[in-house]
């Protein structure tokens, strides 16, 4: 459920997309210098936003180097690690393990067995770092795979489980900012939940199983209402960020929330398209 906040990097100036593979590249620095090659195997997109938002909010001291990785191997390139990445590699710990359990309980899937069994002890020192976020994960999850299991039709509902938790994650600090970024992530928590559940509708549909957008009692779901639904959570997730004072990275946030996840959002869309039309055929 992670990867569909990412900059369209097509319009981006070279110096924005230096700059935003700097955090991405300083995330993936924090995730492995904080807990080994495995918490550096959860690197997501959405996290690296997280990072990117709160740093440009807050304006910290951001220590810069210059690295050779393993994914650059032909030359150094510019790491930015501000405290915000490291906070952002925390809860992309949380999650990532949190997610694991969910999926073993719900699908029984090896593999995530496998993977949050290396995360557990790392997640294990960020719930006693986070208390308060462990918890709201773990409730929120626990919420939302209750509503899967009995069918939930209320797709307002079901997504806000999902809403809860990024709303947790994007408050690090109880200031005055905080109402604005719980309602950012809130919002956008529930866009990634419906993207993914509108990615995984034709494949649920095949298998008969839970998707918000195929119960019953939601009728026939068009490609325009999900659209429509998309477009609202979106909506008030740009609402939120705009009463937030960011100059930083402003136009990198903005190219992400108001053209990054609908360029994935049309991935998702040609991807069904082509499935259906292959299914026909």
């Amino acid at each position: 459920m992670f990867g569909y906040v990412l900059p369209f990097q097509d319009v981006l100036k070279v110096c924005e997309l230096r700059e935003y593979k700097a955090y991405y590249c300083g995330l993936c620095r924090c995730l492995k210098e904080g807990y080994g090659f495995t918490g550096q195997l959860s690197l997501n997109y959405d996290m690296a936003f997280l990072g990117l938002l709160l740093t440009s909010l807050y304006e910290p001291d951001i220590p810069i180097q210059t690295v050779r990785c393993i994914a650059h191997l032909a030359h150094k390139h510019m790491v930015k690690k501000p405290v915000y990445l490291k906070y952002a590699a925390d809860m992309n710990i949380l999650l990532s393990y949190y997610k694991c359990v969910d999926d073993w309980n719900d699908e029984h899937k090896i593999l995530k067995a496998l993977y949050g069994r290396l995360l557990w002890f790392k997640a294990k020192k960020v719930k006693k770092k986070y208390p308060d976020k462990a918890k709201t994960i773990k409730e929120s999850l626990d919420k939302l795979a209750a509503a899967e299991k009995d069918g939930c039709s209320d797709i307002d509902y079901i997504s806000g489980c999902f809403g809860e938790i990024c709303a947790a994650l994007f408050v690090c600090h109880n200031d005055l900012w905080a109402d604005d970024l719980s309602k950012m992530g809130y919002f956008l928590g529930k866009f990634i939940y419906l993207l993914d559940a509108y990615e995984d509708m034709e494949e649920d549909r095949k298998k008969n199983c839970y998707n918000p957008f195929l119960a019953p009692e939601n009728g026939n779901m068009t490609q325009e209402r999900i659209y429509q639904i998309l477009l609202m959570m979106m909506s008030e997730t740009g609402r939120a960020f705009e009463r937030l004072p960011v100059v930083q990275n402003a136009g990198i946030l903005r190219n992400i929330i108001y053209s990054g996840v609908w360029c994935r959002y049309e991935n998702v869309k040609d991807k069904i398209y082509n499935a259906q039309k292959a299914a026909q055929e």
